[in-house]
């Protein structure tokens, strides 16, 4: 299923999502859209963070199963994505379904994740922010804080596993009408940030 008016941001770590959600937040029309990110800021999602920062060492299968609960309270919860779509919303956020698919494909395999996220809607617009984990990596050595998968070799399976995710995710017919757009990451600021708001100015929500 395809939710329309919902956006999602999507690469490795460094590619800039974060810098141009904080854009989006400042347009005029950000009144219209709800912003998040996962994980979330629920309380699997502040546990997920722990995992992330290294605080909390978890088998990985587990921390695949605790991505997709957090997502399923993300979805279908009371303050939710898809009751924000209700409420006459676009909804932009910063990692889904497919950074598992991604990340946790690398770490326990694709069975699992597969398994976990095949029954989760799909976004109207996919947007792929694409870099090298070389240059990823200098952005996020600037930063005060690391995480557990912010090297070198796991981006680099990261990324690969990303875009074989992407690949196959064109030719499903269950995604179809999901618009997924490659950008990169390269690019500067502002050119990306026009890029980006080219296709989400035509969401059915600023234009009805």
């Amino acid at each position: 299923m395809i939710l329309n008016n919902f956006v999602v941001f999507e690469g490795i770590d460094g590619a800039g999502t974060s810098t141009q959600l904080k854009i989006l937040k400042s347009r005029p029309e950000s009144s219209k859209i709800d912003f998040s990110a996962e994980p979330t800021d629920c309380e699997t999602g502040k546990f997920l963070r722990q995992v992330l920062g290294g605080k909390v060492e978890l088998d990985p299968k587990t921390t695949a199963y605790l991505f997709a609960a957090d997502r399923a309270e993300h979805v279908y919860g009371k303050n939710g994505i898809i009751n924000s779509i209700k409420n006459n919303k676009a909804v932009i956020i910063d990692r889904y379904l497919f950074s598992s698919l991604a990340y946790q494909g690398v770490s326990c395999g694709k069975e699992l994740p597969r398994k976990l996220n095949e029954g989760f809607p799909l976004p109207q617009i996919l947007f792929f922010f694409d870099i090298a984990p070389e240059k990823s990596l200098t952005r996020i050595k600037s930063r005060d804080v690391t995480e557990i998968y912010e090297n070198n070799e796991y981006l680099t399976q990261t990324r690969k596993q990303y875009l074989d995710v992407i690949e196959e995710y064109k030719n499903l017919e269950s995604a179809k009408d999901m618009k997924i757009i490659m950008i990169d990451a390269t690019q500067s600021v502002e050119e990306i940030s026009k890029i980006i708001w080219s296709h989400i100015s035509k969401l059915p929500i600023f234009n009805s």
